[in-house]
């Protein structure tokens, strides 16, 4: 038998397994490394997560990036240079990792890598006729399993597709696998560049489970921070706080048919930009807002089009457990509550998962499944093994 799956063949066999995780999301923070241990798999899973770590980008890695990122029309040679270049800079970043925490690659049974999206294609945004759902990570498998010397698991998002999803969110199996509790009533919530959920009925009926992208998360909210006020992000909520919503630009922002279609549906930066935002303004006639209010405003159209989902389309009173870098956006999170008559919101570390691990945690799940799993069924989801195996050598 070939050498490398005879060794796929012993990996998939082990009753426990060594996993990496890797999520790199729309924000460009930096890459999330999540060492996990696995045993069993599907409704079995067990997992103990490591070690986590976010190794933030330089600024230059985020600004060859933002070249690409989201855009229609690009330089092809800078998208194939860097195919390459983020999966190899990726590797870099795992060894330095592992380095740190004094853990031995070849101890390491696979990376499970999300790679870096830069287009998000559904359907029903592109609307080119004969052309089907689609989506873009690059980040090369092969070129990651070299670097590393490790088994390495990619491009999960094209078998959702090829079997009829579109593409996201995957966070849908990690969370029925890690998320679910009988008598309780409960929705995951990920605030990342773009909100996503996954609701888990008290009664453990998959044909009830949904997970579906809402709309924006912090991607405007970082967009005006860097042009307008040369930050990231908003820390703390500070520049939220210290502006005034404006209920004119909020209505214009909420006024389109993303929020009305009917869910589970998919979303990204190539519909909530800037160039949304301006339009909005255009609309409203508010050219001339104040920074500060801006994002104050752009904060609370997160926060209403995550409650006023969640409002329409489940049972009141599901427990909200949150992650992502928006859960720790306070003025969003108390806009939710207050929106929602909730009287917390708590963070993923409630139900044992890292908050800021979460999405990390999941692709390493989503590997895990891909070595030793079975599709599994979940309401209309796609019953699908996701992933692309690529040896060292």
């Amino acid at each position: 038998m070939n050498q490398n799956l005879q060794k796929l063949f012993t990996i998939a066999k082990k009753p426990e397994k060594l996993g990496i995780g890797l999520m790199s999301g729309t924000s460009l923070d930096g890459l999330d490394i999540a060492l996990c241990r696995f045993s069993a798999c599907g409704l079995d899973t067990r997992f103990k997560l490591l070690h986590f770590v976010t190794i933030p980008y330089p600024d230059h890695f985020k600004h060859e990036v933002h070249e690409i990122f989201s855009r229609r029309l690009v330089d092809l040679q800078k998208v194939t240079l860097l195919n390459a270049y983020i999966a190899s800079f990726h590797g870099e970043l795992v060894l330095q990792a592992l380095q740190q925490w004094s853990i031995d690659p070849t101890t390491v049974d696979f990376i499970a890598s999300h790679g870096q999206t830069i287009y998000h294609a559904p359907k029903r945004l592109h609307r080119q006729a004969g052309y089907p759902n689609a989506t873009l990570q690059i980040g090369d498998g092969d070129h990651l399993a070299v670097k590393t010397g490790i088994l390495t698991i990619s491009d999960f998002r094209q078998k959702h597709i090829a079997a009829g999803g579109e593409g996201a969110p995957l966070a849908l199996y990690g969370d029925v696998l890690l998320g679910s509790k009988a008598g309780e009533d409960r929705i995951l919530l990920n605030i990342g560049g773009i909100a996503n959920l996954t609701y888990l009925p008290t009664d453990g009926d998959t044909n009830k489970i949904l997970c579906t992208d809402i709309g924006p998360g912090n991607t405007l909210i970082d967009a005006a921070c860097r042009k307008y006020f040369d930050r990231a992000f908003d820390k703390d909520a500070l520049i939220a706080l210290s502006g005034t919503v404006n209920q004119d630009l909020l209505a214009a922002l909420l006024d389109h048919p993303f929020f009305s279609e009917k869910a589970p549906k998919t979303t990204g930066p190539e519909l909530f930009n800037m160039a949304y935002v301006e339009d909005a303004q255009q609309v409203s006639g508010t050219k001339n807002i104040q920074p500060a209010d801006l994002i104050s405003t752009l904060s609370e159209f997160t926060a209403k089009s995550i409650a006023d989902f969640v409002a329409r389309n489940l049972p009141a009173g599901s427990k909200i457990y949150a992650s992502g870098g928006g859960a720790k956006n306070h003025f969003v999170i108390n806009c939710i509550r207050m929106l929602l008559h909730q009287d917390a919101i708590l963070d993923t570390g409630a139900l044992g998962i890292h908050p800021d691990a979460k999405e990390a945690i999941l692709f390493a799940l989503l590997g895990n499944e891909a070595l030793s799993g079975e599709p599994l069924k979940i309401g209309s989801n796609p019953a699908v093994l996701m992933g692309k195996f690529s040896f060292p050598v």
